[in-house]
């Protein structure tokens, strides 16, 4: 069974925001003449890195609701300009919606068990005909999604 990370994804009002964001970094990179990837550096470096990377996603916490997650391919112990010890987490590039589940704001990231995960949302036929996200979130912020 997969193990997971869950994070907050701070600046980002939506998936659409976010999968823009990787595009434009990855563009950039390749502008500059890099084998681009799509990366996030954290601070603490997660001890359960096998289990992780078994099958692991990362699950992005948008405006108070876990709307989406990326595949974890590496996390890579990096050390800051400022002499810090980081976690440099390596993703797949694409962003897979999952079903809402609200989550309160924390600091750092947490792991998240299989059990407790969102499901993907083409798993369970979602996708197609889906609410606009500023009505998702509206909805949300609501309470009655």
């Amino acid at each position: 069974m997969a193990l997971h990370l869950i994070k907050l994804c701070v600046g980002v009002e939506s998936i659409e925001q976010l999968t823009d964001w990787i595009a434009q970094d990855i563009a950039r990179q390749r502008g500059m003449g890099l084998d681009p990837e799509d990366t996030h550096t954290t601070r603490m470096m997660p001890k359960r890195i096998p289990e992780l990377l078994d099958g692991g996603s990362l699950y992005w916490v948008i405006k108070g609701q876990v709307q989406a997650r990326q595949r974890l391919l590496d996390l890579q112990a990096v050390t800051g300009d400022d002499g810090i010890q980081r976690c440099r987490i390596v993703f797949d590039p694409e962003v897979v919606p999952t079903e809402w589940q609200p989550k309160r704001p924390f600091q750092g990231w947490r792991y998240l068990l299989e059990k407790d995960a969102p499901r993907d949302l083409a798993s369970i036929g979602g996708g197609g005909d889906e609410l606009p996200s500023a009505l998702k979130a509206e909805l949300a912020e609501l309470g009655l999604l």
